[in-house]
């Protein structure tokens, strides 16, 4: 809860209308509450400038906005409403000096969220980005979520170019952060794999000087990382290389969902993972790492791991089509996060199936990484391959002749539909612009 004036007096601006109070901060009419502040962004395709009408309409009780609109709320005018949305963000986080946790990486970061909130639940109340509120939009807004009841916050952080991670990092001020990987990811911003890994330790730029930085040991970069967190300390994890925080001794059920000995420094602990493949369990390694730094019981690491739920969209399995196994991993895909869902796909029994849209911003190189999957998926023993968009084209090639490229949804539905049978095991996998969640849903609702 806020005063106009005083959130005017945050951006440097001035207040024209009531000063009344406003409960949250929204940037989008769609799901504005009544008593928000509504922030205006701008963008290349749209001005929200626009929608105030509608805004006010949805209850909103005053208006942030950088050009002079027609309207009967309180406004507070700017130059660039996205930095006054930071702006606010900072303060709130100042308000609330909590423990902070946050995770970056170019897999498992959803994952590895979800599971650091099912584990931090289990001692007290807990502020955790929702869906992917990872950029400089969604991180800014969860934080204006802060509340004094909150124990933990735990923050999500995205970008596709440097320095995005430096901003977003200084507005949250961790007390840890976390690094889950680096791989072939947004290309076209970073312009290398160095670039990427270096985007990421960005994340340990705003830890304080006695925080903690979480690191993968598993992770081609982890001495630069390393490097970068400096004198602060640091909890390693892995599976093959020797760390702080480790798995040994994992199995997979039928269903693929993994059965681990982590090991914490302080001692032992038999994890049943709800979440599918074996690459969740590194994801798990670094929730247990952030909550031995916040030295949180083993009880409790136990209880938040084993009762995690999956995330939308990222390898959830249900009966679909025919009696088929539908594993929809559709959110986003790039070569890593592919990798590793073939590698979930090949373990199951059954006929195999990868459908799989184009992963994007991968750069000069992108021809080549769609040709690799190809031949990893075929090298695997996936039995099928239906592929959609222009750069799939070289992933049907390089698999062989059981892979069928398509250039429209409906027809690759239509063709799948006829070859699916009750020992089908189909996974959905593509970037988030590619839809692909619409080809799972369709196979969920038979």
């Amino acid at each position: 809860m806020m005063k106009l004036s005083e959130a005017a007096k945050i951006v440097n601006a001035d207040l024209t209308g009531e000063d009344t109070v406003f409960e949250n901060v929204s940037t989008d009419t769609r799901t504005i509450q009544p008593g928000s502040l509504f922030i205006a962004l701008r963008g290349p395709n749209f001005d929200a400038n626009d929608f105030i009408a509608k805004a006010e309409e949805q209850g909103a009780v005053g208006a942030v906005v950088n050009r002079v609109v027609k309207t009967t709320l309180p406004l507070i005018c700017v130059s660039d409403t996205l930095e006054a949305l930071g702006r606010l963000a900072r303060y709130q986080r100042e308000q609330i000096p909590i423990p902070a946790i946050v995770v970056t990486g170019s897999c498992g970061k959803t994952t590895t969220r979800a599971l650091l909130a099912s584990v931090f639940r289990q001692c007290g109340n807990v502020l955790a980005s929702e869906k992917s509120f990872n950029n400089n939009i969604g991180v800014p807004l969860t934080l204006l979520r802060l509340r004094p009841d909150h124990h933990y916050a735990l923050l999500e952080l995205g970008a596709n170019h440097p320095g995005e991670i430096t901003y977003l990092t200084g507005l949250a001020k961790p007390s840890v952060a976390i690094i889950t990987n680096a791989g072939p990811v947004h290309l076209e911003g970073f312009g290398s794999l160095e670039g990427v890994a270096k985007a990421k330790g960005e994340i340990f730029e705003g830890l304080s000087s006695d925080g903690t930085a979480v690191i993968n040991n598993d992770d081609h970069f982890a001495e630069f990382w390393r490097r970068l967190a400096h004198s602060r300390r640091i909890i390693s994890f892995g599976i093959n290389q020797p760390a702080d925080v480790m798995a040994k001794n994992i199995t997979l059920n039928s269903e693929g969902r993994p059965a681990f000995q982590l090991v914490l420094p302080t001692g032992q602990l038999e994890i049943q993972l709800p979440l599918i493949g074996v690459h969740n369990v590194a994801n798990a390694l670094a929730a247990a790492a952030a909550a031995y730094a916040q030295q949180l019981s083993t009880d409790a690491i136990k209880a938040g791991l084993e009762s995690v739920v999956s995330v939308k969209g990222r390898l959830v399995e249900q009966k679909g089509y025919r009696g088929a196994i539908i594993i929809d991993d559709s959110y986003n895909a790039n070569p890593l996060s592919v990798s590793a869902a073939i590698a979930v796909l090949a373990k199951r029994p059954g006929h195999s199936v990868l459908v799989l849209g184009d992963m994007l911003e991968l750069g000069q190189g992108a021809e080549q990484f769609h040709q690799e999957i190809g031949k990893r998926a075929f090298e695997a023993g996936v039995k099928q391959l239906y592929c959609y968009g222009t750069l799939t084209k070289h992933t049907a090639n390089a698999f062989g002749k059981n892979a069928r490229h398509f250039d429209n949804q409906e027809k690759l539905l239509t063709a799948l539909k006829n070859d699916l049978n009750a020992n089908a095991v189909v996974l959905v996998k593509g970037s988030l612009s590619m839809r692909m969640g619409n080809i799972a849903h369709a196979l969920l609702e038979e």
